[in-house]
């Protein structure tokens, strides 16, 4: 990985945990809006920045997350398994709007792992548990993909190393 890289990634986890932090109180439980998740719509324009984004997702599960293992595990993972799949699919899909969507689509449907690991930690109902965090996964990605484009226009994601 080069320095340019590097660095990008290291700015996209800052990003990622000072953003987490300002949303902290509505960004872990059943009922999430995790406003940096939006950031994952980036692996649409370069798969490189699936290393910011992990480690964003990792470090905010390790200092705000009231389930640390839990959330460690099963929330980083599921990023890993989202993004992997979008990245997948970015072979298939050109459209940078198409790819949003189903990235969109796919970290929804993937909220099934952070409700499973809601029912095990916390006891919380798996069905409505999944309902309510996709449904928070959803806003907060289709929110972000008009957002993400924009910046794009400006900052040139897929131009980077």
């Amino acid at each position: 990985m080069n320095i340019r890289t590097l660095s990008a990634n290291a700015i996209l986890a800052a990003i990622y945990i000072a953003v987490s932090t300002l949303i902290q109180p509505i960004a872990f439980s059943n009922i999430q809006f995790r406003i940096p998740e939006m950031l994952n719509h980036l692996v649409v324009f370069n798969k490189k920045y699936i290393y910011g984004i992990v480690l964003g997702v990792f470090i905010s599960n390790l200092i705000w997350s009231p389930m640390k293992g839990f959330d460690l595990i099963f929330g980083t993972g599921q990023s890993v398994i989202a993004l992997l799949i979008t990245i997948l699919a970015s072979k298939y899909i050109r459209n940078t709007w198409a790819l949003m969507a189903v990235n969109t689509l796919v970290f929804t449907f993937t909220m099934f792992i952070i409700a499973w690991e809601l029912h095990i930690a916390l006891g919380f109902p798996f069905w409505i548990t999944w309902a309510t965090t996709a449904a928070g996964e959803f806003v907060v990605m289709a929110a972000g993909m008009p957002i993400i484009q924009a910046l794009n226009k400006r900052l040139r994601f897929d131009a980077r190393d």
